[in-house]
């Protein structure tokens, strides 16, 4: 049950995030995320939809070779995708100014990836691929998260423009200071009473 919140509240928070902040601005998340975003921006399709189609090779491979991964995020890709696209109307409210919109969206993308993590879940996509090539290559899983964001983020800035990149290198930090620090605190020591 506590993981069905975590993926309901996470999903809300990436939802949110993404339309109310990020999208409005053409800014970008790393991984398929990103390159959902990307598909949205040049071509006007659907992100949430973009992340599962682009997702599906990535839970076949998980399927036969890492079965515990496919298990834990697929639920958690599936209704993420979904919020995202269907808080796409929020995209039309007023925002704030850009620098706040980076930060703030990548506050929100970050917390709800941060919160699905505590319970062992997550939204799939390339953290799912770089799981799998960590324990084959045996290169830790946070420098091939890294990796995979920055070749998304340089591919978006060559196709969205220099402004764009800078900031969304300012979400990318957001995103991943957040979950760090919420991922941390799972594994803090709770005070006794």
């Amino acid at each position: 049950m506590k993981k069905w919140f975590a993926i309901i509240i996470g999903s809300l928070f990436i939802g949110v995030g993404i339309n109310g902040l990020l999208a409005p601005n053409h800014l970008l998340d790393g991984g398929i995320i990103g390159i959902s975003l990307i598909a949205n921006y040049t071509w006007g399709f659907q992100p949430g939809l973009v992340i599962i189609l682009l997702s599906l090779p990535l839970y076949g491979l998980a399927w036969f070779y890492h079965r515990s991964y496919f298990y834990n995020s697929l639920h958690g890709m599936l209704i993420s995708s979904f919020f995202i696209d269907a808080f796409a109307p929020i995209r039309h409210w007023s925002h704030p100014p850009l620098l706040l919109c980076a930060l703030i969206g990548g506050f929100l993308v970050g917390t709800g990836i941060g919160i699905m993590l505590q319970q062992e879940t997550s939204t799939g996509g390339t953290d799912l691929l770089a799981q799998m090539l960590s324990k084959m290559t045996k290169v830790n899983v946070g420098i091939l998260i890294f990796l995979i964001d920055a070749i998304v983020i340089a591919c978006g800035g060559l196709i969205l423009g220099t402004q764009s990149f800078l900031y969304s290198v300012i979400t990318i930090i957001a995103v991943g200071v957040t979950t760090t620090f919420i991922t941390l605190t799972k594994s803090s020591p709770t005070p006794s009473n």
